[in-house]
């Protein structure tokens, strides 16, 4: 069971061998009002952890009797409620993307800035501040297991400063997710800003991101702000990563990594707090492969991954969403929000959606304006749906194509195989395919199951 502080003044955790660098961090920590303990070894620090209730843990990576991580580890093994940062050795990416992906909070780079101490300091004791939930309750609906697991997902991110990657076809809502993750974190009330890579003119990308001093080019008149100084504080969420040229990719990377910025046309850097959230629909491990996209920046993007489910495996969430997005569209143009009958219900569900969410408000767009303002039918929703009885037999067994066939097919075989295990007993093949009674009762009319 995770531990919650009780007491008023909040208690540090210094963890490191070198006396001198203990001592600095814990003058820090003393001075922003912190109780501090400190342990010099793995072992004294897992007994304080036990012992002790804390507020926030600073720890070395390597020690004379194990590494950081171990604590890390025991951390999370015991369930303790507590923000972790991993002190690295300078440009040590592996280790610090070792950290985050153990269940570390965040890293600091040696030598340690104590202005990034502080931060990061402030950044951990704020995680029990209520996040601003103001209209987010929304931003994702679902209750199939696929859309589940990614909620279950997103509430453990938005306990972590980690870089999160996420995955999924184009409208599966990478970005509703990202912002989630924001909303959620102790940076809810801070900037979210989002950026589109692929939109962005090479020649203007490096001014966009870091912004510019006046006089800097042609056209600059003024001092102004890029993407990073708007996000301060907060999350910048990078779309389309993979788009980014290769030139701006080696620029980005030493952002993350030194968190600092140089305005175009400055001759000082700036210190940077920004969490980076970062989404494509392509696969960005093979961009790496063609060399289209830097292996290191890659492995600092990549620390934890988040796939959003496409809306075809969604199953009855497909209506849940439908709805939500229908009154939503009705509320913007003052109508009434008509009813779906139960055979656009079925349309919906059956139909595969390769644009996902973006392709349902589409669809639905349409169908309230040709709907008679009271129900909404197929004729409707304009859709095409698969005649999977027509279908079926015409194409090679096993054969990819279409994909909704081949899909079809697979779907049917694990239905019936789960239905003569169980004797065609319904519920106990929803219990062994993991979907609900009803979900599945739709499955079997969709197919032409009996």
């Amino acid at each position: 069971m995770a531990r919650k502080p009780t007491k008023t003044v909040r208690r540090a955790l210094v963890v490191d061998d070198e006396v001198d660098l203990a001592d600095l961090l814990e003058l820090t920590l003393l001075r922003m009002g912190l109780e501090v303990d400190k342990a010099h070894g793995v072992r004294e620090a897992c007994a304080c952890l036990d012992a002790e209730e804390y507020d926030l843990c600073l720890t070395d990576m390597r020690m004379p009797d194990g590494e950081g991580l171990e604590i890390v580890r025991h951390i999370q093994n015991k369930g303790l409620d507590v923000p972790t940062a991993v002190i690295t050795a300078y440009g040590s990416t592996q280790n610090a993307v070792a950290a985050l992906k153990a269940g570390a909070f965040d890293y600091l780079a040696k030598p340690v800035s104590l202005e990034q101490l502080r931060t990061l300091v402030k950044s951990a004791l704020r995680l029990d501040a209520p996040a601003s939930a103001s209209g987010n309750g929304d931003l994702l609906l679902g209750e199939s297991p696929a859309m589940r697991q990614a909620l279950d997902l997103i509430a453990k991110l938005a306990r972590s400063q980690a870089p999160v990657y996420v995955t999924g076809e184009s409208g599966s809502g990478k970005e509703r997710a990202a912002r989630l993750i924001h909303a959620k974190s102790n940076r809810g009330e801070k900037a979210f800003v989002a950026v589109n890579c692929g939109a962005i003119p090479e020649n203007l990308m490096e001014s966009e991101f870091f912004g510019y001093r006046k006089g800097a080019f042609t056209g600059a008149n003024e001092d102004r702000e890029g993407f990073f100084q708007a996000a301060h504080g907060g999350t910048l969420f990078l779309d389309e990563v993979a788009d980014l040229p290769l030139a701006m990719q080696v620029k980005l990377l030493r952002v993350i990594q030194e968190r600092k910025v140089r305005k175009v046309g400055a001759t000082n850097e700036e210190e940077i707090d920004v969490r980076i959230i970062s989404a494509t629909h392509r696969n960005l491990a093979k961009c790496v492969e063609s060399g289209t996209f830097r292996q290191d920046l890659f492995y600092r993007l990549n620390v934890i991954e988040l796939r959003m489910p496409p809306l075809r495996e969604m199953g009855e969430d497909i209506l849940i969403i439908a709805r939500q997005v229908l009154a939503r569209l009705a509320a913007r143009q003052g109508l009434l929000v008509p009813q779906f009958s139960s055979d656009a219900e079925l349309a919906l569900q059956r139909y595969g959606f390769p644009g996902n969410v973006r392709e349902l408000e589409n669809v639905l767009e349409r169908a309230l304006a040709l709907s008679d303002g009271t129900c909404i039918v197929p004729g409707d929703l304009q859709l095409v749906v698969p005649e999977c009885d027509v279908q079926e037999g015409v194409h090679e067994p096993g054969e990819k194509y279409p994909l909704q066939d081949y899909l079809d097919q697979v779907e049917k075989a694990a239905i019936l195989e789960a239905l003569e295990k169980t004797r065609f007993n319904r519920t106990q093949a929803a219990r062994i395919l993991g979907v609900t009674f009803r979900s599945m009762r739709y499955r079997m009319e969709r197919l032409g199951i009996q």
